[in-house]
């Protein structure tokens, strides 16, 4: 098998060449070739642009009048010595310092992985996807759920090399607790490492685990200290501890790697009705306040940093307090999302979430409303794109497959519509009149192979020879592309120097003893 990793068709932009070429090489999954989408359509917006003013407005209030606590001293001095206000651990700034941060940070960025053949670019219409991060558990229909392990993390990790519609390695697929918190990060970095040439995330969870893995990245794309720092190489993710807190370790990460030029994603975990308000306009008030107030320090550390406005804002079943996602609400409110990150002119961040326990009807469902919430909101990194199951608790294989198959569909229905002379098609309705068909047509059989897309998993069969196969469902198809991927998966290359160095820093750190716990 042709390794994935290894996109050989050439782009295009349109006709029958262009069509040719959206297909990778002939392996396990006849998938598209890698590239980063872009999205051509007007966004959806909801809320008038006298609405967006009033939550602007309304956000503005709340870091003037209410303020954020700030865990970090650090930060808080920072922020006071630019002139906020703070009392205790409480922030408070005023709009006009709030905006003229906001304002230094770009638009749009790149982001350079060791393989600079899967640099991306985030922000415009550009599109990116990111594997499903963080869960504890795995399942999968072979093993059942259970407990994350390093094996099941390598697993997904190699399902997020193979598949050329995920552009980014984000957080850990799933957690390995089979290997001690203390060196977690040195085992989880070294397999992201050398089995992918992805754009690679770090966790600000300490101090440690942050300058560990900056490090490893500078290692693994045999750069200089200077070379790291001159571009983006990597991305972290932090969550404000809603309602209006930044906690130490997201706060300490981020600005760790803002002061060596590294994007910070800062995406405020907003469920309405239960850690925001219940109404939508006012969970994207607060949403908004904790986003921004947090984009503002990073810029007085760096200016013109990296970073993306996040959007984590559904609602929450009001009869047991679970967090519920694919909901109308969910949908309106990244895409008013979209409308505040785009009004501050920073790329926009949302989820492909759902809250299904299993792979089943529910879970298609809820993961494609998230998704087209995404498209129609204009995000620009869409994360937990494959593999989210139970609202985040568990990475399932399955799961991971079928999201592939549904973003191919969307990376499809992105391309832009060829109009030629050829593809308005007059002379091929002229040769067909009102008593042929186009089945036979000259310009049917010249683009037949190429004229539409055609998915992986799906099986088209009637029902009597899907039935006579073996009455396969999609899961049961799910489960033997994974397991043949797997068991074809061929690592990107890495050069033996850069791959033994990095081996020697894994094994020193922990000698070193990784990085301090609390158990």
């Amino acid at each position: 098998m042709t390794d994935a990793g290894d996109a050989t068709a050439p782009r295009g932009r349109g006709g029958r060449t262009a069509r040719r070429a959206t297909r990778a090489s002939q392996g396990t999954v006849n998938q598209l070739a890698w590239r980063i989408p872009v999205n051509p359509d007007r966004p959806t917006e909801p809320v008038s642009r006298e609405g967006v003013e009033m939550i602007h407005d309304s956000a503005m209030r709340v870091l003037e009048e209410i303020g954020i606590d700030f865990l970090h001293e650090e930060a808080r001095k920072i922020l006071k010595d630019a002139g906020c206000e703070v009392d205790g651990v409480r922030v408070r700034m005023g709009r006009k310092f709030v905006m003229e941060q906001v304002k230094k940070a770009p638009p749009q960025f790149t982001i350079t992985p060791r393989n600079p053949e899967r640099e991306v670019t985030i922000g415009s219409n550009h599109m990116v996807f990111v594997n499903v991060s963080s869960p504890p558990n795995s399942s999968n229909l072979e093993r059942g759920r259970r407990i994350g392990t390093r094996s099941d993390y390598q697993d997904l990790i190699k399902l997020t090399q193979y598949f050329n519609c995920i552009h980014l390695a984000g957080g850990y697929p799933v957690e390995p607790v089979d290997v001690h918190a203390s060196i977690r990060h040195l085992d989880c970095l070294y397999d992201k490492l050398t089995l992918t040439d992805k754009v690679c995330h770090a966790y600000s969870l300490g101090v440690e685990r942050v300058e560990d893995v900056m490090e490893m990245v500078r290692i693994a794309g045999g750069l200089t200290h200077d070379e790291f720092a001159a571009k983006p190489r990597m991305y972290t993710n932090i969550n404000s501890s809603s309602p209006l807190k930044h906690d130490w370790p997201m706060l300490d990460g981020a600005m760790r790697l803002a002061r060596r030029g590294q994007p910070t994603i800062v995406t405020p975990f907003t469920l309405s009705g239960a850690m925001a308000p219940v109404t939508l306009a006012g969970a994207i008030v607060q949403q908004t306040a904790e986003a921004l107030c947090c984009i503002a320090l990073l810029q007085l550390i760096r200016p013109g940093l990296p970073v993306v406005y996040g959007s984590f804002t559904s609602n929450v079943d009001m009869k047991s307090g679970a967090p519920a996602f694919g909901t109308p609400e969910y949908m309106r409110a990244t895409q008013m999302s979209g409308q505040m990150a785009r009004y501050y002119n920073l790329p926009l961040r949302a989820s492909n979430a759902c809250a299904a326990n299993a792979p089943d009807a529910q879970a298609s469902w809820e993961s494609i409303f998230s998704l087209w919430a995404c498209t129609s909101a204009r995000a620009n990194v869409v994360y937990h794109a494959a593999g989210w199951l139970e609202g985040g608790l568990c990475a399932s294989y399955e799961k991971f497959v079928m999201d592939c198959e549904t973003l191919q569909q969307v990376m499809h229905y992105m391309e832009p519509i060829p109009m030629s002379e050829d593809d308005l098609a007059v002379e091929a309705i002229r040769e067909v009149g009102s008593s042929g068909h186009f089945f036979g047509a000259a310009h049917t059989q010249s683009r037949y192979t190429t004229a539409f897309y055609v998915p992986f998993i799906s099986d088209w069969r009637n029902f009597k020879a899907w039935e006579e196969a073996g009455a396969e469902q999609t899961p049961q198809r799910a489960m033997k592309i994974w397991k043949q991927i797997l068991a074809e998966f061929e690592p990107p290359p890495m050069d033996a120097a850069i791959k033994e160095e990095l081996a020697a820093f894994v094994e020193k750190r922990k000698r070193e003893g990784g990085a301090p716990t609390d158990f």
